[in-house]
């Protein structure tokens, strides 16, 4: 049972029919209080009680034992009111239950947690929201309390993952960032939160640590190698090298070692972390820092432990090189540990979709990465210079318009090769017409790490401007994206005149100057009736669209003077209000609406 709503009387049940069915997995339960929330007090992964919070509070007194394992529990009151989150308000969700639950009736949420009520981090629940291990988990109270006192609190990232990029986005003020250990002046604070997979020397002062899933161990060893004290002996020598063993992510080896019993007591030892096996042609361009010809001769790979760990990080950085072991005759293993690459600190490209224009429509994800680039280099000609503005004031902010490739690389490479973060922002999303591959091909060249963050592409702007469904329910469920033959040739296959011959939805980009093609390729399969439309700058201030028929599609780009800007729709789905989808048809029965 995910959800308990146990009601407590009647003049309640009719706000916990309204809280069920939002909820979906959840039960109405009525009878003894008491004795019903004791029955489902270690069933259930949390207990709404509606009704008086006296009610509640004398229900659940005796069953609470620890906030790590007793379910969330929320209070609302008989009319919908108030949602009260009364335990396990972090830990177990109660805080952000009761915010859905007040949401649903449109209710006042009662949370009395001092870090949500001074919009601080929940300290208990960062490891569980971001796949991290925090050793002190049992009992951080001690570490909670001068962060939520806001007393100076130092805080460690030697690493980079999605939890460590908000951390450092929403840092309070009274907690300052570092990135090496050493450069902590431990005396002016109370508090040391380190986000790290490695151990570092006792500290002065507190210490809350988080270790992320970061890094990758390979694992070699002898056939049939006995695993006796093999894992126990890996673990206590990761630490002794300052590793934490929570951050190990997997276990590589070699096919060839595939079934050696060391494996799965080792995948046990680590918490039954995944195990990745690679053939020796997968690793055979991995260079290892300490290659073996004997090991060459079995396995026609010069290093199994540090070649599997490198393949498994990404091509990241070796932190521990291999380590021979050999706990008894004729059982000699090794290992080795790598750093993910995606982990580094350094040089980070990320290639962002801008959206159609308008600067609100930029990703949440997207706007953030421009608030913190140090480089942004954007498609000027394309995008509006106020998706911009939002960058922080001592970035380099620079239009492509005038460089050609090999300028844009240099540009990017400079900040990069610096440990600088890059946006090179194009519009609407990057993977359609954006000419982001011969860009990703240098940067695949260096092996320079980088990543794309999508956009609403203009196709989407023209839907929801034509107030338009491109699919139609039993007529048209394909939308097509393609473009009229300019200076850049089409694959023959590819002709408008073939594909309009689904008379499927069809947005046609960059083809305003080539219109007069166009016109002619589709009319040979779609009638001149056909509703077309004619989009120019979406979503920007000077936004204009024109609709008519296909036979005028011409008269209406050329009279308009309508230029690249220009994404072109046809098909019967322009302003179609006909057609009924049967998903939210009564007789039609699934999960959410039995």
């Amino acid at each position: 049972m995910k959800y308990a709503i146990i009601v407590t009387t009647s003049a309640g049940m009719q706000v916990a029919e309204v809280i069920r069915k939002d909820l979906q997995d959840a039960t109405i339960l009525t009878g003894k209080v008491a004795e019903v929330a004791a029955e489902v007090f270690t069933q259930a992964e949390a207990i709404i009680f509606v009704g008086a919070m006296g009610i509640c509070v004398r229900s659940i007194a005796p069953l609470i034992a620890d906030k790590h394992s007793d379910p969330a529990v929320v209070n609302v009151d008989s009319t919908g009111k108030f949602v009260v989150s009364v335990v396990s308000g972090h830990v177990g969700g109660a805080n952000d239950l009761t915010n859905r639950i007040a949401h649903v009736l449109g209710a006042t949420a009662v949370v009395t947690t001092q870090s949500d009520n001074t919009n601080l981090w929940a300290l208990d629940t960062l490891a569980s929201k971001y796949g991290w291990h925090c050793p002190s988990h049992a009992d951080m109270n001690a570490q909670i309390f001068p962060f939520v006192n806001k007393e100076p609190v130092a805080l460690l990232l030697d690493v980079k993952d999605d939890g460590t990029s908000y951390l450092e986005r929403t840092k309070p003020a009274h907690v300052d960032v570092y990135y090496q250990f050493s450069d902590i002046p431990q005396e002016r604070y109370k508090l040391i939160i380190i986000v790290s997979p490695f151990l570092y020397p006792e500290a002065e002062t507190l210490v809350l640590y988080y270790h992320p899933k970061v890094l990758h161990l390979g694992v070699g060893c002898r056939r049939q190698c006995n695993p006796e004290g093999i894992p126990a002996y890996i673990l206590s020598q990761l630490q002794n090298k300052h590793i934490a063993p929570q951050s190990i992510a997997d276990i590589s080896t070699i096919d060839l070692k595939k079934d050696e019993p060391l494996l799965p007591k080792l995948q046990t030892a680590l918490g039954n972390v995944p195990i990745n096996i690679y053939t020796a042609d997968d690793l055979k361009d991995v260079e290892v820092a300490n290659p073996s010809e004997k090991v060459a001769e079995v396995t026609t790979v010069y290093g199994v432990s540090e070649s599997t760990s490198i393949l498994s990080a990404g091509h990241g950085l070796l932190v521990l090189e291999k380590q021979k072991g050999k706990l008894s005759e004729g059982n000699d293993f090794t290992f080795a540990v790598a750093l993910n690459r995606k982990a580094l600190r350094g040089g980070h490209i990320e290639i962002v979709g801008a959206g159609p224009g308008d600067p609100d429509l930029i990703s949440v994800r997207g706007r953030r990465f421009l608030e913190v680039a140090d480089l942004v280099l954007y498609a000027g000609s394309l995008v509006p210079i106020e998706l911009t503005h939002c960058c922080k004031p001592e970035a380099v902010v620079r239009s492509s318009a005038a460089m050609d490739l090999e300028e844009q690389f240099a540009l990017m490479k400079e900040f990069y090769d610096q440990g600088k973060l890059v946006v090179r922002l194009h519009t609407g999303d990057p993977c359609i017409y954006g000419a982001i591959q011969e860009q990703m091909a240098y940067f695949d060249q260096y092996n320079m790490s980088y990543h794309i963050t999508p956009g609403i592409s203009s196709f989407l702007a023209a839907a929801a401007a034509l107030r338009s469904q491109f699919t139609i329910p039993e007529k048209v469920q394909t939308i097509i994206l393609t473009r009229g033959e300019g200076r850049t040739p089409m694959p023959e296959k590819e002709q408008l005149h073939l594909l309009a011959r689904s008379q499927s939805t069809m947005c046609i980009f960059l083809s305003a100057s080539v219109v007069e093609d166009v016109q002619q390729q589709l009319l040979q399969h779609y009638p001149p009736t056909t509703p077309v439309a004619a989009c120019y700058k979406l979503t920007w201030k000077d936004e204009r669209i024109f609709r008519g028929q296909l036979k005028d599609l011409v008269q209406i780009v050329k009279g308009n003077n309508l230029t690249l800007t220009t994404m072109i729709v046809v098909g019967d789905a322009i302003d179609n209000r006909h057609g009924l989808s049967r998903l939210y048809a009564n007789e039609f029965k699934h999960l959410f609406r039995k």
